[in-house]
């Protein structure tokens, strides 16, 4: 027997449309969809059968001709009666079709609506749900790739291992605060402190997984920074292949960010040209000044351009980072003195000598930001959102404060309320835990179609 839909009305939508000589689909799903096939058809479809079909108007009018789909729930893309139209890819054509099908009984969908009754109905998790959004804004073919591995669901098996580890551990000191009369301190035990050290590690594997995942869905966000005429906008426009940024010996030249989206090998950056950072009474360079320490903490990386001669003094740029940006010193114009380019590593920070003006290791720089945007991160590698890594990390700081009232006060009660706390924030990245006001923010999101 067929399951039941969740929604008793039945929307429909144009899933496609690729142009007049390609083919265009509109999309129905709802408690309604045989009853509209079988007008379209004249007959009962064959479920998962493709039917060649001549769609009419209500006067008997010929819209189109085309192939007609039927996929009775749940065994469908939304878990409901769904119905495929496939006809010319005519805009006036598919439109005229998506009218007959309303009067037939669909309304139309909003932008998510398909994949938010997948979700619903428990075809697919949160995060997969957000992963057809990522596939289909995809900006690279690295982001490509990983957004097939959340829609699959390697992220969300990665997530509920990890929730599944902590409900255990959760049982484990909720049992012990269930019996105080015991002689035995359970909240002493060696194996709670491990299973939460474990749980920790796991916690922070994961997380870089998904910053990861962030920069292979959003691009690399790269802002370029430093003092005036050290050489950032001969790099933007180095790395962008074109000729992007004004370029003169007159400091001060960039008074604003210019941006500019590059894709290395597949990999998507998106590069911020900033103003060169120094004290200015011009009140417009002054504005640039600020927009360009803005750009440096909203970043994902940052590349201060320098040279051999101010590169001690020009670190302080990079003291006052928050501490998941990647820090990149670029040290410029080795054309003018004896250095040939190389790499190295100085607290915490990667270090390139290079020339913009010849081109002499670049090379060395592309490969560092793609390795930075997740380049080689393997098959696994997975899309993430900004909201996933926000989850995590608050994860993570439930977690740190349970370890610490372990070790220190031994008070089961508040312990077991951080990880309560912690497991509510990890459901909520697959949808165990979910606001009304979270799902309208993500599916509005989404293409109408889909």
């Amino acid at each position: 027997m067929a399951a039941q839909p969740l929604h008793d009305d039945t929307i429909a939508a144009i899933a496609s449309a690729p142009g007049a000589a390609g083919v265009g689909v509109v999309r129905v799903s709802g408690p309604r969809v045989l009853s509209i096939a079988q007008t379209l058809l004249g007959r009962l479809p064959s479920p998962r059968h493709a039917h060649f079909a001549a769609f009419r108007a209500a006067d008997g009018e010929l819209i189109d001709r085309g192939l007609l789909l039927y996929f009775p729930a749940p065994a469908s893309y939304t878990g409901e009666h769904v119905l495929e139209l496939q006809g010319h890819g005519s805009a006036v054509l598919l439109d005229a079709l998506l009218r007959r099908v309303c009067e037939l009984g669909a309304r139309l969908a909003r932008p998510g609506e398909f994949t938010e009754r997948a979700f619903l109905n428990g075809k697919l998790d949160l995060a997969q749900a957000e992963a057809v959004a990522d596939l289909i804004a995809a900006r690279s073919q690295a982001g490509a790739r990983a957004a097939l591995q959340s829609m699959e669901g390697v992220f969300s098996r990665k997530v509920d291992a990890l929730l599944q580890a902590l409900i255990a551990l959760r049982v484990h000191i909720e049992a012990a605060i269930d019996f105080p009369e015991e002689e035995i301190d359970f909240l002493a035990d060696p194996a709670i402190t491990q299973k939460l050290q474990s749980l920790r590690t796991q916690l922070a594997d994961l997380l870089r997984e998904a910053q990861r995942g962030v920069r292979l869905n959003d691009g690399l966000r790269v802002a370029i920074v430093g003092r005036p005429n050290a050489g950032k906008s001969s790099l933007l426009n180095a790395l962008a292949g074109s000729e992007r940024a004004i370029v003169t010996d007159i400091a001060g030249t960039t008074r604003d960010v210019l941006r500019e989206s590059i894709s290395l090998e597949g990999i998507a950056l998106e590069l911020a040209d900033t103003a060169g950072l120094r004290d200015t009474h011009d009140p417009v360079e002054r504005e640039g000044v600020r927009r360009a320490h803005s750009e440096r903490e909203r970043a994902d990386a940052v590349l201060l351009i320098t040279d051999a001669r101010h590169a001690d003094t020009d670190l302080a740029w990079l003291r006052d980072l928050p501490s998941n940006v990647e820090r990149i010193v670029v040290i410029n114009k080795i054309d003018l003195g004896d250095e040939r380019p190389h790499a190295d590593m100085h607290d915490g920070a990667r270090w390139l000598w290079l020339s913009v003006k010849t081109g002499e290791g670049l090379e060395a720089l592309r490969e560092q930001l793609k390795q930075l945007a997740g380049a080689g991160s393997g098959e696994g590698a997975f899309s993430a959102r900004r909201r996933h890594v926000l989850a995590l990390e608050l994860v993570s700081d439930h977690l740190d404060r349970a370890a610490h009232v372990l070790t220190d006060t031994h008070a089961g009660e508040l312990a077991a309320e951080e990880l309560r706390q912690a497991q509510h924030a990890l459901g909520e990245i697959t949808g165990t835990y979910t606001s009304d006001d979270l799902l309208g923010a993500i599916f509005s999101s989404f293409c109408i179609g889909k």
